[in-house]
Parts: C-alpha cells; structure tokens; sequence
C-alpha cells in the first residue's frame, strides 16, 4: 500500500470536494466537519458521479435521486441506495493531504 498526496492541507475549505485519481482509480477527496475522508466518486446505486452532489455534516448527497452516504463507513443512509462505497484512508503529513493507494 502507498500514501499518495492529493492536496494542501488548507486546499479545500469544509464541505468542499476535489477530484482527485492516484493510481487512475476517480476518487473524491472530501473535506467535511470530521476532516478529510476519500471515498470512490461514483455512487454506489446508479454509478452517477458524487461531484454532483453536496456535503452535509459528515456525509455526502448523490445528486441523482438523493442518497445520502456516511464518509466515513460509505454506508447508505437513505433510500434508494443500499450498498455503501468504498472508501480509503486518509492523513495529514508535513501540510500535506494523503491517500492510501493499493
């Protein structure tokens, strides 16, 4: 496994969204009030890009019909979708932002 930087620490600002793709794989880095998670940009449900949606608390909105995901589990939590996605360790180093990459 490798730790990839993807961004400045003070890069994004609290419900604020990155596109990021270490290893090719598009991945959203997202800061939200917990900190920083990264989570598989496409939803789970319909495969529709979470770019779209938006940050609430510590969880992100599938603009497509609504579905909520927990940051930090990627489990669902609302109707339609119901399985979770997949999501990949983060840190800080140095004022940098790192991904676990496998």
């Amino acid at each position: 496994m490798t730790w990839t930087p993807v961004a400045a620490d003070d890069e994004l600002g609290v419900g604020q969204m990155k596109r990021i793709a270490p290893a090719g794989k598009p991945l959203l880095l997202v800061k939200a009030e917990a900190g920083y998670f990264c989570v598989d940009e496409f939803c789970s449900h319909e495969d529709f890009s979470l770019w779209f949606g938006c940050v609430k608390g510590n969880a992100i909105k599938c603009s497509l019909h609504g579905s909520y995901f927990d940051l930090a589990s990627g489990q669902p939590l609302n109707e339609p979708a119901d399985c979770p996605l997949r999501t990949h360790p983060t840190r800080l180093e140095a004022g940098q932002v790192l991904v676990e990459t496998t």
